[in-house]
């Protein structure tokens, strides 16, 4: 490709990948797959003779399916398609929520700080003390005040975040974006290899004698055929709805409804799949090595239906081929819409078999059928059309002697039936979506597929009206966001109609199709504008500049390009859409224990401050000396402060909603319970101190040891999990730090380094009563949020026990 300019010829074939944009001069039967440029989920038709130009050009980055074709050459580099794409991409990353709130809060921290400390200083230079004394603890005040370890706790809080989420099959490619995570509350997701499978699979077969749904997901061949009625009047599929879902099945294909099939009924189906099978270029590949799921090589709707002929219990192509070997074949184009091949029976005959699409074959110029029947067919295929399905139309013929050409034979044939395909959606897509409206995440499906394909599954996972995981629309559960009065979030838009205007707010829309790279940026930067926190996933070029615009992008690890990974912060090696949800909780959990530090930190930083200004107002002339400060700051915001950074997720993190993007990191009564918190222990400490020196004890030992122990009680009270076997590097933090500070009083070495007294047992236990004392008002402060939380799961339950007597069983995905 680096050697092609414009005007080249391009001689393409089967497996290639395109070198550069080019208009096609000849093709025949040429399929490539645009996926990772359109998002396309099947391969699309190119012929140079079609009144559509898309259909005439090919673009760099794209794989030919099948045929052969010459293209000329008209764009390379940033002037093709892929070009302009990475123009979109050409944008700094942006700095993270936390980022962000972590910077305001050291410019306020660090006014705060140095104000409070002069304060300091100059009541000391007022009682007369001497300066240098007072410089000295000034000094040490601000450097106790400022939680100097934030960096290492919240370095550390990321990077065990980013290895638990790469043990959760998700790779971090960019730290800070862990932590971002835990704020999204709009996870924008494409379709195909997403929400589906990716592989295209045989959901319904329709016979003038009878209907079936097979089982089964990708191209493994095993499954069953469930019989869902006569092929007659009697519907497209019965019980089918409108989300293409049968028997009750909320997977789409998967299901137990109907009745298995007797023999009889399998006749006409192995008939129709045969056909299907013997015309058909495509292979089955076993697992390997390499790929431990069946893998196919062609056109993934050939493959489908080889998949559904073995369901069948029909032989395989080989044996097919060797049974009926092909003489002559009519390849398929995007014209005439359909394939015939004429292979040789045993009995000297000449077997016909055709299929294509059904506007090209339910045509009485190629079907001998009453025009009833034929009518019926096309209303099944329509309406089959209508519920997001490829369908395709099967007939055959069996003649004396074989035509001129293949050609020829599509006349007087009989229809065998329909066969309807579609890329299912995964078996855990539906939960996974359910689980993001748990947790208060707007999710948006965002594809270049065609709007009924798009409208099908988001209708099968819950997106859209229809399905069990839906809620009403213009209110996301848990979030308090939504859409305005008389706006609906129900309609399939597409990227048409956003280019054109026709969207006021692209925010009140949930599935929009055949999206334009420059659009998914606008829907991205639409949700931001209002204040959103957005995830976006993808695998294919055409999703890198909306993976790069995103707060937090998502690839996809294995079929997921170079480019999309590269500009993504996540890379999914699993491909799960649930794994979003697992780093999700990762992230909350990261946020959690940098707001718990935050929290025990800057309430041991208000207490040591308020120490040193209330202290000589009560007749204690230095509550602390710098070294006691210092010695204090070590060991609370050393080795215990860093543990907590480690600290396992909360209880109840995705039961509740994502905390607003504005929201300050002190914000949702943080800093009250910072003011709270802190004053407790000042009082407890200076209580403890001034009882000691009544009482004619070493008071500033006594005090000391008291400020200290109330921080390792804070620390201990504020776990969410008390007991727990989770981070137990903490309680051993706590009990080195406890350790540290009795060799503080009673080793001599510290004792005169630290000027401190061996204090007796009686003043010694002052001092645990006073860590006991934090202990317990770090518990009683968190007790409310722990009852909102509870409160919130019960009102869960309680909406879903109610959700369930509505919609009738529900049943576990």
């Amino acid at each position: 490709s680096a050697a092609v300019v414009p005007g080249d010829l391009l001689l393409l074939a089967e497996g290639d990948i395109v070198p550069a944009d080019a208009g096609l001069t000849h093709a025949s039967a040429l399929l490539v797959d645009e996926s990772m440029l359109t998002g396309e989920s099947v391969p699309v038709d190119k012929s140079p003779h079609t009144g559509t130009p898309d259909d005439a050009r090919v673009h760099a980055g794209t794989v030919v399916v099948r045929g052969r074709g010459v293209a000329s050459v008209t764009a390379t580099g940033k002037a093709g398609a892929l070009g302009r794409i990475a123009a979109l991409m050409e944008t700094r990353p942006e700095p993270t929520p936390l980022q962000r709130r972590l910077a305001a809060l050291g410019r306020v921290l660090a006014l705060v700080t140095v104000v409070l400390c002069l304060i300091v200083f100059a009541l000391g230079l007022l009682r007369g003390t001497a300066p240098g004394l007072m410089a000295v603890t000034a000094i040490s005040l601000a450097v106790a005040a400022v939680p100097e370890s934030l960096p290492a706790v919240v370095t550390l809080a990321l990077a065990l975040g980013a290895r638990r989420m790469a043990a959760r099959h998700a790779v971090v490619r960019r730290l800070p974006a862990v932590e971002t995570l835990g704020s999204v509350t709009v996870l924008a997701t494409d379709k195909t290899g997403t929400l589906t499978e990716a592989r295209m699979v045989v959901e319904h077969v329709w016979t003038p004698r009878v209907a079936a749904r097979l089982t089964g997901a990708g191209y493994e061949p095993s499954g069953e055929i469930r019989i869902d009625g006569t092929g007659g009047d009697d519907g497209v599929v019965p019980g089918a709805d409108g989300g293409g879902r049968a028997g009750g099945d909320h997977a789409g294909g998967g299901g137990t409804g109907g009745r298995p099939a007797t023999d009889g009924e399998l006749a006409p189906l192995r008939e129709l799949l045969t056909a299907a099978a013997l015309c058909n270029d495509a292979e089955l590949r076993p697992p390997s090595e390499d790929d431990t799921r069946w893998g196919a090589l062609g056109d993934p709707t050939e493959a489908a239906l080889l998949t559904a002929a073995a369901k069948a219990g029909c032989d395989d192509r080989r044996a097919l081929n060797r049974r009926y070997p092909r003489t002559d074949e009519e390849p398929f184009d995007s014209l005439r819409k359909r394939m015939t091949t004429l292979h040789h029976t045993p009995d000297g005959q000449v077997l016909v078999c055709l299929k294509g699409a059904p506007e090209a074959v339910l045509d009485p110029a190629v079907l001998a059928e009453p025009p009833r029947l034929l009518e019926h067919a096309r209303s099944t295929a329509a309406r089959l059309a209508a519920q997001g399905y490829r369908v395709l139309a099967v007939a055959s013929a069996l003649v004396d002697e074989a035509p001129e050409r293949a050609r020829d034979a599509e006349r007087g044939l009989r229809l065998l039936g329909l066969a309807a395909l579609n890329d299912p959606p995964k078996a855990a897509a539906a939960a996974t979506l359910a689980d993001c409206r748990a947790a208060g995440i707007i999710p948006v499906l965002i594809t270049g597929d065609h709007p009924a394909t798009a409208r099908a599954i988001a209708t099968r996972v819950g997106l859209l009206p229809g399905s069990a995981p839906y809620d009403e629309p213009g209110k996301e559960p848990g979030t308090g966001l939504g859409s305005e009065p008389g706006h609906t979030t129900d309609d399939v838009v597409t990227g048409q109609a956003l280019a054109a205007g026709d969207v006021p707010d692209p925010t009140l829309v949930r599935v929009f199709a055949r999206t334009e790279p420059e659009q998914k940026l606008d829907i991205v930067q639409a949700w931001r504008a209002r204040g959103h926190v957005t995830a976006m996933t993808g695998d294919g070029v055409n999703d890198g500049p909306a993976l790069r615009r995103a707060d937090i992008g998502v690839a996809m690890g294995r079929r997921g390009t170079e480019v999309a990974r590269q500009a993504a912060d996540l890379v999914l090696t699993d491909d799960e859409l649930s794994t979003v949800v697992a780093a999700v909780e990762e992230g909350r959990r990261v946020y959690d224990n940098i707001r718990r530090f935050l929290l025990y930190g800057l309430a041991g930083g208000t207490a040591e401050i308020l120490v040193m200004l209330i202290g000589p107002l009560l007749g204690l002339p230095l509550p602390l000396r710098a070294g006691q400060i210092l010695w204090i700051n070590l060991l609370t915001h050393g080795l215990t402060g860093v543990a907590m950074g480690a600290e396992p997720v909360a209880r109840g993190a995705m039961r509740r909603p994502p905390r607003p993007p504005g929201q300050h990191v002190l914000g949702d009564g943080l800093w009250q319970r910072i003011l709270l918190l802190g004053a407790v222990v000042t009082v407890a400490s200076l209580a403890a101190g001034l009882g000691a020196r009544e009482l004619g004890a070493p008071w500033q030992s006594v005090l000391f040891l008291s400020l200290l122990a109330a921080q390792l009680g804070v620390v201990l009270g504020l776990r969410d999990r008390l007991v727990t076997r989770e981070n137990l590097f903490l309680p051993v933090a706590v009990a080195v730090s406890a350790g540290l500070a009795a060799a503080a009083v009673y080793l001599p070495f510290l004792s005169s380094v630290l000027r401190t007294t061996a204090l007796a047992p009686r003043e010694l236990a002052v001092a645990v009563g006073v860590g006991l004392l934090g202990f317990a008002a770090a518990r009683l402060g968190g007790r409310d949020k722990s009852r909102d939380a509870d409160r919130d799961k019960s009102r869960d339950k309680s909406r879903d026990k109610s959700r369930d007597k509505s919609d009738g069983p529900r049943r576990e995905p």
